[in-house]
């Protein structure tokens, strides 16, 4: 009985395998690689451009597609036919570098500088009361009813 049931379960296992395998290459498509190129011509993604360069392009990711490459092997052709400018992410080096660099440093310490700011606005914002309820300093009684008087002739 065991031996029997261990040919059933060689058979079943035999028969998922390629299922698996198959399940797990998906085919590339157009739209999978057409939002990570550039029109060469025009300088906008794929997908939107209408230019004839673009519609060349898209025939060639076509033809490879038929072909059944990969993403990266029809990448790999489209920079082959056009330079390194048709892929939409740049490339290491020189401006691009700092595209990608510079906000991810500023931010963060755009970031501590707020949180510092606002730290010793904190502090100080309880310490001092307003101009406004403060006590003019250095004025005397007489003196105090003097602009009291004038600023309440003004109101009226």
């Amino acid at each position: 009985m065991t031996g029997r049931l261990a040919a059933v379960l060689a058979v079943l296992g035999l028969l998922l395998v390629p299922g698996a395998a198959l399940a797990a290459t998906p085919r590339t498509s157009l739209p999978d690689v057409e939002d990570e190129v550039m029109c060469v011509e025009c300088g906008t993604p794929l997908e939107v451009s209408q230019s004839p360069v673009a519609n060349q392009e898209r025939a060639l990711i076509r033809r490879e597609i038929a072909q059944g490459k990969t993403k990266q092997q029809i990448k790999d052709s489209l920079v082959a036919e056009y330079g390194p400018a048709v892929l939409a992410d740049p490339q290491g080096g020189g401006v691009n570098t700092a595209v990608w660099l510079v906000p991810a440093i500023l931010v963060p310490l755009a970031a501590l500088g707020a949180a510092f700011a606002a730290r010793r606005w904190r502090r100080q914002g309880g310490a001092d009361a307003p101009a406004a309820e403060r006590e003019p300093e250095g004025l005397d009684p007489a003196e105090a009813r003097r602009l009291d008087a004038e600023l309440s002739a003004f109101d009226s």
